[in-house]
């Protein structure tokens, strides 16, 4: 096989096999430009259901429906052609029972191309989880802070700090023998996270938690500075973009009232007939 061979993307399968190895990485999406961006680089992108904050203008993920998760999913399949696509189910899409579960879950998977779904909660969902993946639906478990609970969890605070320690890791072994392939721990004690990496089978995928989980996640807009209402402790900005952005909508504003835009360089010219020689005999 060539060094420039077509890289299959990984399943979940492939994800689970990673436990206690190279650290998996990954980012969320919401785009096909995005997505393009991200592919070499991630295994796996996550279609996160923090879309309707980061571009719909949300102040949290409970707005966000299947339809707009549908959307986002397809654009983002578009852009992906190395890393595995995960989408979110969004909240109520899967709550009140396992058959609500699958037929969204199906649903999510046979209309964007995702490889597998997330979905938010840990003992109390461990039933669900068993009842998809027996039914060929990949799951990813999500535990800790888990944002769709704000309104019960009192905010977006640290899970898992002294006496909700024990409720936490109760949630990762019940999702891990439920058959989640993989569990993202989201805003808890780096100690838990360690402990909790070192007791289930399946990776651990860190966001505000421990660099020794499995992985890793982001939201892309946080890391690169496009989303600027508020900055999470554990985000690390790798660019500040969203300055850079503002500056140029600025700058290209400027130039329009002042008609320096478009110049000359970007207009078109009127055609200008190919000089033909008048015929033999011809009048001038």
């Amino acid at each position: 096989m060539s060094a420039t061979a077509h890289k299959k993307a990984p399943n979940a399968e492939d994800i689970r096999a990673r436990k206690g190895t190279e650290p998996l990485v990954s980012l969320t999406a919401y785009t096909t430009p995005m997505a393009r961006l991200m592919d070499a680089h991630c295994d796996f992108v996550l279609v996160g259901d923090s879309v309707g904050m980061v571009l719909h203008g949300l102040t949290s993920t409970l707005g966000v429906t299947m339809d707009m998760m549908i959307m986002h999913g397809q654009a983002v399949a578009r852009g992906l052609d190395r890393a595995m696509m995960v989408i979110d189910m969004p909240f109520a899409s899967y709550e009140h029972d396992p058959a609500q579960a699958f037929r969204n879950a199906a649903r999510l998977m046979s209309e964007t191309g995702a490889g597998a779904v997330k979905l938010e909660g840990g003992v109390e969902m461990a039933k669900t989880i068993r009842f998809l993946v027996k039914r060929g639906i990949p799951v990813m478990a999500h535990i800790g802070l888990t944002p769709q609970s704000i309104n019960t969890l009192g905010g977006y605070k640290v899970q898992g700090r002294d006496k909700q320690a024990d409720a936490v890791l109760a949630d990762a072994r019940a999702v891990a023998e439920a058959g989640a392939f993989s569990v993202v721990l989201e805003k808890v004690p780096q100690s838990l996270a360690d402990q909790i990496t070192s007791q289930i089978a399946i990776p651990t995928i860190g966001i505000g938690a421990s660099a020794g989980c499995d992985g890793q996640i982001l939201v892309v807009d946080d890391m690169l500075g496009f989303f600027t209402a508020f900055k999470p402790k554990f985000v690390k900005r790798y660019a500040d973009l969203g300055p850079l952005a503002e500056a140029a909508i600025a700058e290209y504003a400027t130039e329009v009232r002042a008609r320096s835009f478009p110049a000359d360089e970007h207009v078109f010219a009127d055609q200008t007939p190919s000089n033909q020689t008048p015929s033999k005999g011809s009048k001038s």
